[in-house]
């Protein structure tokens, strides 16, 4: 925790930061180890997501927020994802894709609720960092250790799934 902290400039920062973690931390980890299903590991996976969080702290408005929770949840997951990656464990995009998402509740029961929470997760996840907490390209690329290219083309494809289930949706329910 004082690695943390010590990366922090004032002490209203470091409150936030150790509300953050206390009221986090253990969700990152059960999200982790639901990947990784090694403690060690997943241990590892949810310090590198809080060196993450850090690096983006200033658009955390509010830590208890099903936003927040979404954003941590996301980060840990990534984290993961990239342990799995170097074990060199995950053989294809799919398998990647197949991985499970965080459960965030999405507001109404309009088209767009229901086609995004059909799409993959990694797909989902992009998306909402995106354009509902309004990170670039790049933060992306840093967030999910991927060059900023692959980033880019991972958020098309992401539209593009999107832009399918909106159509599967709507013909459904017309």
């Amino acid at each position: 925790m004082l690695v943390y902290l010590a990366a922090l400039e004032t002490e209203a920062e470091r409150d936030r930061f150790q509300a953050l973690y206390e009221r986090y931390r253990g969700l990152m980890f059960h999200r982790a180890m639901l990947l990784l299903r090694n403690e060690s590991d997943a241990e590892d996976a949810v310090h590198q997501a809080f060196l993450a969080i850090l690096e983006h702290f200033e658009k955390i408005s509010s830590i208890d927020c099903p936003k927040t929770r979404a954003y941590v949840v996301i980060i840990a997951e990534s984290k993961a994802v990239d342990q799995l990656r170097a074990r060199k464990r995950l053989a294809s995009e799919a398998e990647l894709e197949a991985l499970p998402g965080p459960e965030i509740p999405l507001p109404g029961g309009s088209d767009l609720a229901r086609a995004m929470a059909a799409l993959p997760a990694r797909y989902r996840q992009a998306l909402l960092l995106r354009f509902q907490m309004g990170y670039t390209t790049r933060e992306l690329a840093g967030l999910f250790g991927m060059t900023e290219a692959s980033a880019g083309k991972l958020l098309w494809r992401a539209k593009q799934a999107l832009k399918g289930k909106l159509e599967e949706v709507s013909a459904d329910g017309t």
